[in-house]
Formats: structure tokens, sequence, C-alpha cells
């Protein structure tokens, strides 16, 4: 509780799927002065608006989570829009903030900075022994430059920045948007809505042979928070759940879960994206004592009643 009084706290990104939980567990833990700026007010991309907002939220820690997000698809239409963006946003964020001596800078990478065809499980030590998978290539290579600037900007200026590698994100509050959602919400969306319309069957992109690694959001907000009272290292850090599943299996489960009767008809003309994702999570439990908690079959059902509670009927 100790680490939090009286420090003042920005979080971008706060009322997004992430942000809402770490800013909730501040809470529960005494952070008092709190920032939470929305996109509306100060554009990152933007750097007079950077600028602006650390006028405004003077800081002695910033968690920068905003970022552009999404599936496979939300990749492919806007990879501009998603480096570009990415980019602009955190290194002009973190220059400011190395330039205003903030005591500490956690920024959130991603698992598709990793190469296609890292060995398994990802190690941090692999991240820059090829390029990423071309689907979410351009994404993943913003976030690689956090990591970068964060090294360089500790090497050269003593500047505490810290860079996570997370998985894909799963839980309530998720997006559900058929357009920029990922696997997780896309399937159960898909799967609810073919329930209450007696539809005989879902399509699923791929042919199932995929693999991918989730970690329930809660789980990762509490990681991040340790990273923080914990953490103050050079190198990046996996946060994941060390546990991989094919997305044939994934299909599956949801379908069992949603109480979905039909048929998946897999359509092997889409992408199947990175063959594989499993994180090594050795480091998180080393350095900061990171261990994901909630049981994947638990987060589903979690997930899938709360986008049940949360949605009006499909319409016939």
């Amino acid at each position: 509780m100790g680490f939090w009084d009286g420090r003042r706290v920005l979080v971008t990104g706060a009322s997004g799927f992430l942000g809402s939980y770490v800013v909730e567990r501040l809470r529960a833990r005494g952070c008092a002065r709190l920032y939470t700026p929305s996109r509306e007010d100060y554009d990152l991309v933007d750097g007079s608006a950077v600028r602006r907002l650390l006028d405004d939220c003077p800081s002695d820690l910033v968690i920068h989570l905003a970022a552009v997000v999404g599936g496979i698809g939300a990749n492919q239409a806007r990879p501009a829009s998603f480096f570009y963006d990415s980019v602009m946003m955190g290194v002009q964020l973190m220059e400011e903030a190395r330039r205003r001596r903030v005591a500490k800078f956690l920024a959130l990478g991603t698992i598709c900075s990793y190469p296609k065809l890292a060995p398994v499980p990802f190690r941090e030590d692999d991240l820059w022994n090829g390029y990423p998978e071309e689907t979410n290539a351009p994404y993943g290579v913003a976030k690689r430059i956090l990591v970068v600037q964060a090294q360089t900007s500790r090497a050269q200026y003593g500047f505490n920045a810290v860079v996570l590698l997370p998985v894909n994100l799963y839980g309530p509050r998720d997006n559900f948007d058929p357009g920029s959602s990922h696997v997780i919400p896309a399937l159960i969306r898909k799967c609810v809505e073919a329930r209450e319309r007696g539809e005989p069957e879902i399509s699923v992109w791929g042919d199932g042979s995929a693999t991918r690694e989730f970690l329930y959001v809660d789980d990762a907000a509490e990681a991040i928070l340790l990273a923080c009272e914990r953490y103050d290292g050079s190198e990046p850090v996996n946060l994941g759940s060390g546990a991989e599943i094919s997305i044939k299996d994934l299909v599956g489960l949801i379908v069992r879960l949603t109480g979905f009767t039909g048929a998946v008809r897999w359509d092997r003309d889409r992408p199947n994206g990175q063959p594989r994702r499993l994180l090594d999570v050795s480091r998180a439990e080393r350095l900061f004592g990171f261990r994901a908690r909630t049981p994947f079959e638990d987060g589903l059902e979690r997930t899938i009643a709360w986008y049940e509670g949360s949605r009006p009927p499909t319409a016939p």
C-alpha cells in the first residue's frame, strides 16, 4: 500500500478494456492521486496534446496503455494506422515524460512483436531474431520501438522505463465489435447470435491449427501494478498464462459454453495468423512475483455471462 501513498499516477487508455481494470486495482490499492485522461481531450498522436497532458497532469508514474488494437482483419485493413498511431503515441509520451523527469514510465508492448517463427515458448531474448507475422507486423514493430526507446533512454539518461509484453487479453468489458475484435470476443458473439437465430453453422477463419495463449484481463492488471511496485529493470518482460490452446479447441470450448449446437465451417481462404503463440512467463514470476490466477474456462464463463447480460437480444 505504501508504494502508492501520495504518488501521482497517469494512466493513458484508462477508459479502455485493460485500462478500466488497472484503474480499479489502483483505487483498491489506495492510489488517490490518479489521472485518467480521455482521448477526446488529449490525442496522443499530436505532440502538442502530449505536452499539454503532462502540463495538466504532472505525474510521478506514467502507465501507458493507450494503443490502436484489433484482430487480424483490423490489422490487415489499417496497417499504416496501426503502425503510425502506436509509434507516435508511445514515442512522444515517453520522451516528454523523460524530459520532465517522471520517476517511472511503464509501457505496454505486445506478443505481436515476436518473430513469426520464434522458438516456442517465446523468450524475451528472442524478440529480435526475425520479423513478426505479416498480418500484425506493423503493430508489432511499432511496439518493438518502445523497447528500444526505453532501453536507450535508460542507458543515456538513467530514465526508469519498463516495457511489458502481454499475450492476448480477454474478459468482461472486452471489445465485441466484429470489425475490430480479437478472437475470443469475436467467437463468443458469433456463437451467441447464431444460437439465438437458430442458425445451422458458424464460419471461422483459417483451419484451426494455429495456437494462442490468453490472459484474463484482471490478472493482467495485477501484473502491471506488481511491475510498477517491484520491477525497475531494462529488459522487457512477458505477461501470460503459460498455457497454449489451438484455435480448433478454443472454438469447441466456446461453442460448448455458449450452448451453440450447430456446425463449425472453417474458412481456409482466410489467414491463420501466427502459427503458434506461447510465452515463457518465468521472468515475470522471478522479477516481480506475477503468476496468472484465473483458470481459462472460468474466465471464459465470466466473459460470456457479461456479454449476454449487457446486450439486447439478437434480432431474428
